[in-house]
């Protein structure tokens, strides 16, 4: 059997040595350590008693004999003076909170490293509600050298390069809007074009006639001259003919859809195309061709009948009517074209109707000015003792009367209008010198068409300029 070494002896002395360097014990002060340490003084005295006295073997076996190893006890000593060894690394500044099992690993932390099937990518699901086609870095485009040329702009949120249409169908449409809003108020053909091209979606410039003319129909004559306009300047660049064409094929397939709101759609949409092929922005084969595509379509047989009729460039040219903003000239002879025409015919209704196409609220005291001038030139040739004598006075007193009515000229334009009658009396009068009174027997005819209104349309002895027509003060 081989031989080990023998351990040294541990003593209470010797342990002392090990953790503290002077080699002296720490003295107990504790009452409870110094009854522990007597009660185990007595234990060993009364073993070494019965191991020297007993002759009985088997009751010295069952005793403990104390080992040469055993650690001994002094009395009044420490039986142990151990030091912990993280409390001493914790004294020294040496500690490490690494080993320390808080959680996983350490606090807030993880010993084990997270699973990789969560950290993998999650596939993306185009049914899914929240899809964006923005995120799906997996498509990518395979370009040529000259790519360069083709790219469009960058997405600032995501950062890439963009090759195709700027934006979406409808996001494209919003801003379409947006921009024709802004033309009928600014009428700067111009803006809309660099609109367009900061816009950068060709691919959807089809849609710009078809939205341009679905909106102008809405509106008035103004707005409708302004959208031809808009297409002459638009054609041939940024909108190319191939667009242009398309477009207005698109309009004529919706044009059912267009009619539930406009009933006129159908008349409306044929003077625009007749008015493209005079200002040269659709070639007359277009029509030819859809034509025969559209056999017997109203449509495009009222427009080839407006470029079949004598000066047609000329009258399309105007064929918004007098109300798309032409000058104060050319209104004025409408005007007088107008008040002629209903003298010859006494019709109110179609005279109503050409004073609205004139779509000039604020200028409705030229017609009534012009009007009572025109029938006071006719009725001052005729005698006194005619019958008719005042005819034309009585006419023109009843069309003023049913436009006043039925809230197509209001009551201020018509004061307005006579009073400014009152102060050109006398230039008058140089030609129909029975001026001054044929003007006051209008007033009182005036007055009594209205009465049963209770309107007040006589004029005023302060005169124009003093008051502002009500129909000006709400923006109209």
């Amino acid at each position: 059997m081989a031989d080990f070494a023998k351990r040294p002896e541990v003593t209470v002395s010797t342990m002392g040595k090990v953790h503290n360097p002077t080699g002296e014990g720490v003295k107990i002060t504790s009452a409870q350590a110094q009854a522990k340490a007597a009660k185990v003084s007595a234990a060993l005295a009364a073993a070494d008693a019965d191991a020297t006295f007993s002759s009985d073997p088997s009751a010295s076996s069952n005793t403990h004999v104390p080992d040469t190893h055993d650690t001994k006890v002094k009395e009044g000593t420490a039986k142990r003076n151990i030091t912990r060894k993280k409390t001493a690394e914790k004294e020294t500044g040496n500690y490490n909170s690494a080993h320390k099992k808080q959680g996983g690993h350490g606090k807030g932390q993880w010993k084990d490293a997270i699973d990789p099937s969560y950290t993998d990518k999650m596939p993306i699901d185009e049914k899914d509600p929240i899809f964006d086609a923005a995120e799906d870095t997996d498509k990518y485009i395979l370009t040529s050298t000259d790519a360069e040329a083709g790219k469009r702009g960058s997405d600032q949120t995501t950062g890439k390069d963009v090759y195709g249409p700027m934006l979406t169908l409808q996001e494209f449409k919003f801003q379409l809007l947006e921009a024709l809003k802004e033309y009928f108020d600014s009428c700067d053909a111009d803006e809309v074009i660099r609109t367009l091209e900061e816009l950068g979606c060709q691919e959807y410039f089809a849609e710009i006639p078809k939205k341009a003319i679905s909106l102008a129909m809405d509106k008035g004559p103004r707005e409708r001259e302004l959208t031809s306009r808009l297409l002459t300047c638009l054609h041939p660049t940024p909108l190319s003919l191939t667009d242009m064409e398309a477009g207005f094929i698109t309009l004529l397939d919706s044009l059912d859809d267009l009619t539930t709101d406009v009933p006129d759609a159908h008349t409306m949409v044929a003077s625009f195309l007749a008015r493209a092929v005079v200002d040269e922005v659709l070639p007359p084969a277009f029509l030819s061709e859809q034509n025969n595509n559209r056999p017997g379509d109203a449509v495009i047989e009222k427009a080839v009948h407006l470029l079949s009729r004598e000066h047609c460039n000329a009258r399309l040219e105007k064929v918004w009517g007098p109300g798309d903003g032409r000058p104060v000239v050319e209104l004025k002879a409408e005007m007088d074209q107008l008040l002629e025409e209903y003298l010859m015919s006494r019709e109110l209704d179609e005279a109503a109707r050409c004073v609205k196409e004139l779509d000039c609220r604020h200028f409705h005291h030229e017609l009534i000015k012009r009007g009572t001038k025109a029938a006071m030139e006719v009725d001052g040739t005729k005698s006194p003792e005619d019958p008719a004598a005042l005819s034309n006075l009585d006419a023109m007193a009843a069309l003023f009367a049913f436009l006043v009515k039925n809230a197509i000229v209001s009551a201020y334009q018509v004061k307005k209008g006579v009073s400014r009658l009152h102060q050109i009396l006398e230039d008058i009068a140089l030609d129909v010198p029975m001026a001054p009174k044929l003007l006051e027997s209008f007033e009182s005819m005036l007055a009594e068409q209205t009465k049963e209104d209770k309107v007040e349309v006589t004029s005023e002895e302060n005169g124009e300029g003093e008051k502002t027509d009500p129909a000006q003060e709400n923006g109209e």
